[in-house]
């Protein structure tokens, strides 16, 4: 079986090939290695092959990696699963992006949150992306395409958090050619809503769909199983 270091330098290949086949830098576009359900092992041996960032999925996870890892000076954690208001405290602990902002409700409380802080360092702040509902499906969470710009004001409204960019996550479909409208509607909303000054991160593309992703114009793409394999239940040990 293939080692995580392995799994990830052909992720990085693939990124690499993809963005050079869409004309662009390889450097514009950065690999969130996604542990979510993975033990935190995986996580230390990703470290060690040269991965700083990591996305997780649910607070409780996320603290408990964090700490169990908390010597790897370099790592930078994403939140990057739905994220209600009540766990807020907890992330702003832990993670530097959250990905998944769908309210100006969570937004001022990320804002609360972060502030107090022990700490806190009025220079620093929050980054946060847009979770956008792209094909307006009724069981997912997310902000519907006409009522970004109005959540975007308030993010920008609270002092404590800086709105990087928005992120998306379409239907599932085996085929990730299907993925790409989606894409391409969330580039085209980006522009809409003054483009990537005001927006500069494009958070979309998972294990079966990053490289139509990246040719849709993806800065940020979040890979799983393509680096860490199945997911299975988490272990608690520290690694």
């Amino acid at each position: 079986m293939s080692s995580v270091a392995e799994r990830l330098e052909r992720v990085r290949e693939r990124v690499r090939r993809a963005a050079e086949t869409a004309g662009r830098d390889p450097a514009s576009v950065r690999l969130i290695a996604v542990s979510k359900m993975h033990d935190a092992a995986l996580v230390r041996a990703a470290y060690e092959a040269g991965q700083r960032e990591f996305g997780e999925n649910y607070a409780q996870e996320l603290g408990d990696k964090a700490e169990a890892l908390a010597g790897l000076g370099e790592l930078r954690w994403h939140m990057i699963g739905h994220l209600q208001k009540n766990k807020a405290r907890h992330v702003v602990r832990h993670a530097e992006c959250v990905h998944t902002l769908d309210s100006g409700e969570l937004a001022a409380e990320l804002g609360k949150r972060w502030r107090a802080l022990p700490g806190f360092d009025p220079a620093r702040r929050l980054d946060c992306l847009i979770e956008v509902n792209i094909a307006a499906e009724a069981q997912k969470s997310g902000v519907q395409s006409a009522d970004v710009d109005g959540v975007a004001r308030g993010v920008e409204a609270v002092a404590e958090l800086r709105l990087i960019g928005l992120m998306c996550i379409p239907p599932f479909a085996a085929d990730a050619e299907a993925s790409r409208p989606h894409f391409q509607a969330l580039a085209r909303l980006r522009t809409e809503l003054g483009g990537p000054a005001r927006l500069p991160e494009l958070s979309m593309g998972m294990s079966g769909d990053y490289e139509v992703a990246i040719a849709a114009g993806a800065t940020l793409v979040r890979v799983g199983s393509a680096i860490f394999g199945e997911r299975r239940a988490a272990k608690s040990a520290p690694a």
